[in-house]
């Protein structure tokens, strides 16, 4: 046997195989199921059972044990109290980073060290390089990469976890799965914000943060409507605004420009977008994975993504402390406040920061 490796179980097809090639390759191999949040959906069903009963069926199939066990209350602490607070404060969190760092990578590590393992796993795309300090680097299916979701892992973290999919295309996953007779080969692949589901957005943060009606104003300052919530909205969005019938302005061509979550206004523009362009951003909150010589004030020339499924986009970065500047090559769109800037060099992704604001040259 290679050792014991515990697998992060989530009723998908990708953990899935993962678990099921590990235990092809020679591990003893237990599966996890994280329960991480504790609501029903509007229908009044648990919104995890069903994923637990696919995870179960998995690894019955595969021959493996499951154990689940619940890091709700650490989930709600860590990450959903950190999500409602950016959100009350007019941005906009990707809450997955914070629960790959919090829970996938934190509490769940040291459940499976109570297991007796030697190694975590996940069904995650991306690869992993242990020859020194861990390097974190892209999945081969470049249309499936989540290193974006991983950029703030700290290296210690990574030690000893195995990415098995990290190699692999999505198609051959899902063909292993079907070709195994595992009942999540042909599973639809789960969308969004977990904690939230097929549920409306704006719905399911009223709950939490209450509906709070201001003016919708142009760049001039001229009321053009009213909004909800600024906290409801997201930079470049164009539908749900409900502006209409104002003089010199065609109706479907209203966007969302910022947020003044002081005067509880939402500013929006009219046209094509020039509004929304930037030359650069600050960033905050730097995590940097394994060994990479980037000292304060020093400029590093290299890529970066603003958003999940972006392709590389070339910057110039220079780190100042805890947070960096970056400038980027081409001029980005709606560089959104909350969401992370990630950095990579070549195959590599180096860590990246929060995005504090966007600046034009």
């Amino acid at each position: 046997m290679k050792g014991r490796v515990v697998v992060g179980m989530s009723g998908g097809v990708d953990s899935s195989v993962a678990a099921l090639l590990l235990k092809q390759t020679g591990y003893e191999v237990i599966g996890l199921f994280m329960n991480n949040w504790d609501e029903q959906d509007d229908s009044g069903a648990c919104t995890s059972a069903e994923d637990f009963e696919d995870a179960r069926s998995v690894c019955a199939a595969i021959g493996i044990p499951l154990y689940s066990v619940s890091f709700a209350k650490e989930y709600y602490d860590r990450v959903f109290s950190y999500f409602l607070g950016e959100y009350a404060a007019g941005r906009t969190p990707n809450p997955d980073v914070l629960c790959n760092r919090e829970i996938k990578f934190a509490p769940f590590k040291r459940k499976a060290a109570e297991l007796g393992a030697q190694y975590v796993a996940t069904g995650h795309y991306c690869r992993i390089d242990h020859a020194s300090a861990p390097v974190l680097l892209k999945a081969a299916d470049a249309s499936k990469d989540q290193t974006y979701f991983l950029n703030q892992v700290r290296t210690e973290q990574l030690e000893n976890v195995l990415f098995p999919i990290g190699g692999m295309l999505k198609k051959d996953v899902r063909a292993i799965a079907v070709k195994n007779g595992l009942v999540t080969g042909r599973k639809k692949d789960s969308t969004g914000i977990c904690f939230i589901g097929e549920r409306n957005f704006r719905s399911f943060l009223a709950q939490y943060l209450p509906a709070r009606p201001g003016d919708v104003v142009d760049v001039s300052g001229r009321t053009v409507g009213r909004h909800n919530g600024v906290m409801y909205y997201t930079l470049g969005q164009r539908r749900g605004l409900g502006i209409g019938g104002v003089s010199g302005a065609e109706e479907n061509r209203w966007y969302v420009v910022d947020k003044d979550v002081a005067s509880n206004r939402l500013i929006v523009s009219c046209g094509e977008g020039e509004e929304l362009m930037s030359d650069g951003c600050e960033c905050s909150g730097l995590n940097i994975i394994g060994d990479f010589d980037w000292r304060d004030g020093s400029e590093l020339r290299c890529c970066a993504r603003m958003r999940y499924r972006q392709p590389d986009q070339p910057v110039t970065a220079v780190r100042h402390g805890d947070g960096f500047r970056l400038t980027f090559g081409i001029r980005q769109r709606a560089v959104t406040p909350g969401q992370y800037a990630v950095l990579y060099s070549g195959e590599r992704c180096i860590g990246g920061g929060v995005i504090v604001s966007a600046f034009r040259s």
